[in-house]
């Protein structure tokens, strides 16, 4: 069985899911994490779910804000079973753990770099800053000329003909010079065999060989240089270098409701952890019914049988 990790926090219609096949995974802000979650509240290594058995057990991993599974707060490295449909809470993020059979996630480190960018250019976005990763001519004929990169794995084609993705009008260019990719939070440069090469910072790329494209260097192709922005990618690399933003106690962190899953039917909190003993529902639509006749009848009858076991009891004794 593999797990399914699905974060529950944020965008209800793109919840992010990866699935794991893996003894252990490490969930946390830092680099290194299989599930990496860009918000302050979560430690560089906050919690690890791991295999045991048949089972998989959660485990705080000495987190500032802790580790929950519905309302309960784990001591750290103390273990928990958590079952398909747990919601486990590491900060301020919530996770719905599945324990099915699918396949895991291919190249689940890419995948979750792409989970991380994608967060972080969510966030971006709900503030109304700017997110994705721009290509901008900076001198040249066509300089001011700007290429937006937001579809990760997706070849950009950037010459001198009508149709690329990026148009520069240089006699110096091949009509399709160069490739633009962005493989999570690197973008990569392809030469594509042009007439006059391409430079990338100090160095002559090869003919079609992905090259990386650090950030501050510049891309020389004919006439043209060209830089590149990465808001999304330099907010990431903020985030993990920053220190852990502590939860206030006054702050409430409700779990995901039933609606926002996409499958489960109730959250963990309601089936397994009530906070309060659950009251017995009447059915929708009726009221708490009233004494009827019959119930002053039956209550009647019941006092009538006591007055006579008591009368029964005194004549036995005074007869004794």
């Amino acid at each position: 069985m593999a797990l399914t990790l699905i974060v529950r926090s944020g965008d209800r219609d793109r919840a992010p899911r990866i699935t794991f096949d893996a003894p252990r995974i490490v969930i946390g802000r830092g680099e290194g994490c299989e599930v990496r979650l860009p918000d302050p509240s979560v430690s560089h290594r906050h919690a690890s779910i791991r295999q045991r058995g048949t089972e998989y057990i959660v485990l705080d991993e000495g987190s500032s804000n802790g580790t929950f599974v519905g309302p309960v707060r784990l001591s750290p490295q103390a273990p928990r079973v958590v079952r398909s449909g747990d919601l486990v809470r590491v900060g301020r993020v919530w996770l719905e753990v599945r324990v099915e059979q699918a396949l895991p996630t291919p190249n689940a480190a890419l995948a979750t770099r792409e989970l991380a960018l994608s967060l972080v250019a969510a966030a971006l976005a709900a503030e109304g800053a700017p997110a994705a990763l721009r290509v901008r001519v900076v001198e040249g004929p066509g300089a001011g000329a700007e290429l937006v990169i937001d579809e990760p794995g997706r070849a950009y084609v950037v010459g001198r003909m009508a149709s690329a993705d990026l148009n520069i009008d240089d006699p110096d260019l091949s009509r399709r010079h160069v490739e633009l990719i962005r493989r999570a939070e690197r973008l990569m440069v392809r030469d594509l065999g042009s007439k006059n090469g391409s430079k990338l910072g100090d160095r002559t790329l090869e003919s079609k060989q992905e090259s990386l494209w650090a950030k501050g260097e510049s891309l020389v192709i004919g006439q043209s240089r060209l830089l590149y922005e990465d808001p999304v990618g330099a907010a990431l690399e903020e985030l993990e270098h920053a220190a852990d933003e502590r939860i206030k106690e006054s702050e409430l962190i409700e779990p995901p409701t039933a609606s926002d899953s996409s499958g489960a039917a109730e959250t963990a909190v309601a089936r397994k952890d009530p906070p309060v003993a659950p009251r017995r529902r009447l059915p929708e639509g009726t009221a708490p019914r009233g004494w009827t006749p019959i119930d002053f009848i039956v209550a009647l009858l019941a006092l009538v049988v006591i007055a006579l076991s008591i009368a029964g009891l005194v004549w036995l004794m005074r007869s004794g």
